[in-house]
């Protein structure tokens, strides 16, 4: 498995590609197929600088001898979840589950998992409890099962 890093890289994603499972608080978007890897730019180019998304192939080049793989990132943004604590915890879940379950995703894919909703503060008080990550891990447990069925599906 790949990790998105760059902004152009979640933007790739966001732009282009489809939503592919919903939970109440998560959704996972897709963007396939990636064309072929090329050699990653070693100057970030003009158009980059401006704010325009690089080409495709270059966003998603894999590095010589490593295995092919599904690219995930993931978004928690502060809007749904206030403090650092609960992001960060959130987006340790979101890699767990994603490690674990990687067999069932395209390799030929980019997949971004994004916070949707805030999880309810009178349910879940403390800002990292193991209520709240065990709820997380549930919900992105469901989030992954139906993107697998969704990448078993014959596409159009």
């Amino acid at each position: 498995m790949h990790w998105l890093r760059t902004r152009p890289q979640f933007q790739a994603v966001l732009a282009g590609g489809t939503t592919v499972a919903r939970t109440p608080h998560f959704a996972l978007h897709r963007l396939r197929p990636l064309p072929p890897g090329a050699a990653a730019p070693s100057a970030p180019s003009a158009a980059a600088s401006q704010g325009r998304v690089t080409p495709a192939r270059a966003l998603f080049a894999v590095p010589a001898g490593a295995p092919a793989g599904p690219w995930l990132g993931a978004m928690v943004p502060k809007r749904w979840a206030r403090r650092a604590v609960t992001r960060s915890a959130v987006k340790r879940q979101i890699r767990a589950v994603a490690h674990e379950r990687s067999a069932g995703l395209p390799a030929d894919a980019a997949h971004v998992v994004r916070l949707r909703a805030a999880f309810d503060p009178r349910h879940f008080v403390s800002a990292s409890s193991d209520e709240l990550k065990r709820a997380v891990r549930a919900e992105l447990e469901q989030l992954f099962a139906r993107a697998s069925r969704a990448a078993a599906e014959p596409r159009p």
